[in-house]
């Protein structure tokens, strides 16, 4: 099997359930010309309740009732979409294809004036299923799923964070500083990235571990293996927060811990056979411009 890609097709491809980007203005149009290019090719459409609601349409499902009659999901509109579907959606294991309304995404590669040409493909089964590896994380006893990144930052503006990280119990470094990130390789394009963390093959299964304006030149992003358990402690006097996928917001408290392991399972994309992510990489960072 080619690396830049993983074969697997879907069981079934006759119910897609749409989740659209909060708040687009202008969208009502364009959802129902792509609407009608999914029933052309025999797929029937059902749509969220919220994104009905955007709409002024009534017959919207609530989410957990879209994932279970859907064979797979669709978002309309960018990347942050897709990735709040995804981490929604995770229990379901429903794979998700991403209609990109903007400029080219990182992970919703399909343009609307290529959506024809794409369900084509999907009624032929010639595309491919990305398996993107998602971290678990839990806070205060409760767990968390994140697609791109889970971060640890101070609380207020003056001050810093003090952090003991631990793999497998055993301690390994002190961070102080401005705070932490923690990033899946999806991810590592992301927050990650501007704090000069590495960026990593999506399909890998690994953690980058990135420290923010640490107080130390000798703190350096890290990889670390999926198959370790890390925690972090909050050895600060003050309060910290936990962000999840730049969402959800969570305290940190003195002594609280957090611990970090790899999802029981990934998230499901689905795209183009010939979509290549360091093309991707190439127009999206400008690398390779003179």
């Amino acid at each position: 099997m080619n690396f830049m890609q993983n074969n697997a097709v879907l069981d079934k491809t006759e119910i897609a359930g749409f989740i659209l980007k909060p708040d687009a203005l202008d969208i009502k149009n364009i959802y129902l010309d792509i609407k009608k290019m999914f029933e052309d090719f025999g797929i029937k459409v059902l749509l969220e309740k919220s994104s009905a609601k955007q709409l002024n349409i009534d017959n919207g499902l609530g989410f957990d009732e879209l994932c279970m009659q859907s064979d797979f999901l669709v978002t309309l509109g960018g990347d942050g979409t897709l990735i709040s579907v995804a981490r929604r959606g995770f229990k379901y294991q429903k794979a998700v294809m991403g209609i990109n309304l903007g400029t080219l995404g990182f992970l919703t590669d399909i343009m609307p004036d290529e959506i024809e040409s794409f369900l084509k493909k999907l009624k032929s089964d010639d595309y491919r299923i990305d398996k993107r590896m998602m971290i678990k994380a839990t806070i205060n006893g409760e767990e968390v799923v994140s697609f791109n990144d889970v971060v640890i930052s101070r609380n207020v503006v003056s001050g810093m964070i003090s952090l003991d990280a631990k793999v497998n119990n055993i301690l390994f470094n002190k961070y102080n500083g401005d705070g932490l990130i923690v990033s899946t390789p999806t991810g590592s394009t992301a927050y990650n990235l501007s704090c000069n963390g590495p960026v990593v093959f999506p399909l890998t299964d690994a953690f980058i571990v990135t420290p923010i304006s640490a107080h130390s030149l000798t703190q350096r992003p890290l990889v670390l293996p999926v198959d370790f358990k890390i925690t972090f402690e909050n050895t600060h006097k003050e309060k910290a927060v936990v962000v999840i996928d730049g969402h959800d917001i969570y305290d940190l408290n003195p002594s609280d811990v957090i611990t970090i392991e790899v999802a029981s399972s990934k998230a499901q994309l689905i795209h183009r056979c010939e979509r290549n992510y360091f093309d991707v990489l190439n127009k999206k960072l400008h690398w390779g411009a003179h």
